[in-house]
C-alpha cells in the first residue's frame, strides 16, 4: 500500500491498519484524542458578531471598554453601547496603532489582536487589578463611595486606557504608584476629599519616560484628569484619571 493510499483512509480505517501492524509485530498501540486548546477570548469575554457603526448591545459595550484610549486629542468615549461615530473613529485608532486593516469595523482581526491583549479576567496584558488597588496596602475595591463591582468596573477602563498609552510609548512599562484608594487611604495620604482616586478611575504613574512625556502623551488617550511636574504635590509622578471634561495642569511641561 502506498503513503498516499495509507493517509487517504478514513480515521477509523487507518487505527484498524496500525492495530493490525502492530499485531503482527507484537506491540500494543494506544490512540489518544486531541482536543483544541480553548480560546483565549473564552475567558473573559468573546464577541460573535461583526459591529460597524449603527449597532447597539452589550458586545458593543465590551468593544468600547478596550478601545475607550483612542478617542482622539482630548476626547473621550462613551462606553453607552451604542456604535456611533465616536465608536468608530476609536477603533480605526485601535486598528492604526496596531497596523490592522483600518476602517472602523470591529472584525476578526481586530477582535484578535483585543484577545491577544487582555487576560482572563479581562484586564490588558501589562496591567492588574492588584495594581490598580488600594494605594495604602489594603486589598479589594470595597471602602470608597460606590459599590465594589462599579469601582471595579471604573479600573477596567482606567487599565484599558493605560494599556493604549503604554503602546503609544513604544510598550515601555508604566508604574503604578497609586490607584484606587478607600476613604481611609485617601485620607491618610491626603487626597482631595472628592478624588477621582476614591472611584477607581485614576492612575499615579512614573515610568521610563519623564513624567513631562507621560502628561503630553496621556491628552490622546482620553484622560480628563492630568496633573504633573509643576502642579502642586504632583512633581513626583502623574497624575491621570478618566473623568469626562477635561482638567490638565502640568505646569513645567508646558500643559
Amino acid at each position: 500500500m502506498s503513503v498516499r493510499t495509507f493517509l487517504s483512509k478514513p480515521l477509523p480505517r487507518v487505527l484498524a491498519i496500525l492495530a493490525l501492524f502492530a499485531a503482527v509485530a507484537g506491540t500494543a498501540v494506544t490512540t489518544q484524542v486531541v482536543t483544541a486548546t480553548k480560546a483565549h477570548a473564552d475567558g473573559c469575554y468573546t464577541w460573535s458578531r461583526t459591529l460597524s457603526e449603527g449597532a447597539s448591545g452589550e458586545d458593543v459595550r465590551q468593544l468600547q471598554v478596550r478601545v475607550a484610549g483612542y478617542p482622539g486629542y482630548g476626547g473621550h468615549l462613551a462606553a453607552d453601547g451604542a456604535f456611533g461615530p465616536a465608536t468608530k473613529a476609536a477603533v480605526t485608532r485601535f486598528q492604526q496603532a496596531y497596523g490592522l486593516a483600518a476602517d472602523g469595523i470591529a472584525g476578526s482581526a481586530t477582535f484578535s489582536k483585543l484577545y491577544a491583549l487582555q487576560d482572563d479576567d479581562c484586564t490588558p496584558i501589562h496591567f492588574t487589578y492588584a495594581e490598580l488597588d488600594d494605594g495604602c496596602g489594603g486589598s479589594g475595591y470595597d471602602g470608597g463611595p460606590l459599590s465594589e463591582a462599579a469601582t471595579r468596573a471604573n479600573a477596567l477602563q482606567t487599565m484599558w486606557q493605560l494599556e493604549a498609552l503604554r503602546h503609544a510609548l513604544g510598550d515601555q512599562p508604566l508604574t503604578v504608584t497609586s490607584g484606587f484608594r478607600s476613604y481611609s487611604c485617601n485620607s491618610s495620604v491626603g487626597g482631595a476629599s472628592n478624588s477621582q482616586h476614591l472611584y477607581g478611575r485614576s492612575a499615579d504613574l512614573v515610568g521610563v519616560h519623564s513624567l513631562c512625556t507621560l502628561a503630553k502623551q496621556a491628552r490622546y488617550h482620553g484622560f480628563g484628569g492630568i496633573f504633573g511636574p509643576g502642579y502642586a504635590g504632583h512633581n513626583d509622578h502623574t497624575h491621570l484619571d478618566i473623568r469626562t471634561s477635561n482638567s490638565w495642569a502640568a505646569p513645567s511641561c508646558g500643559i
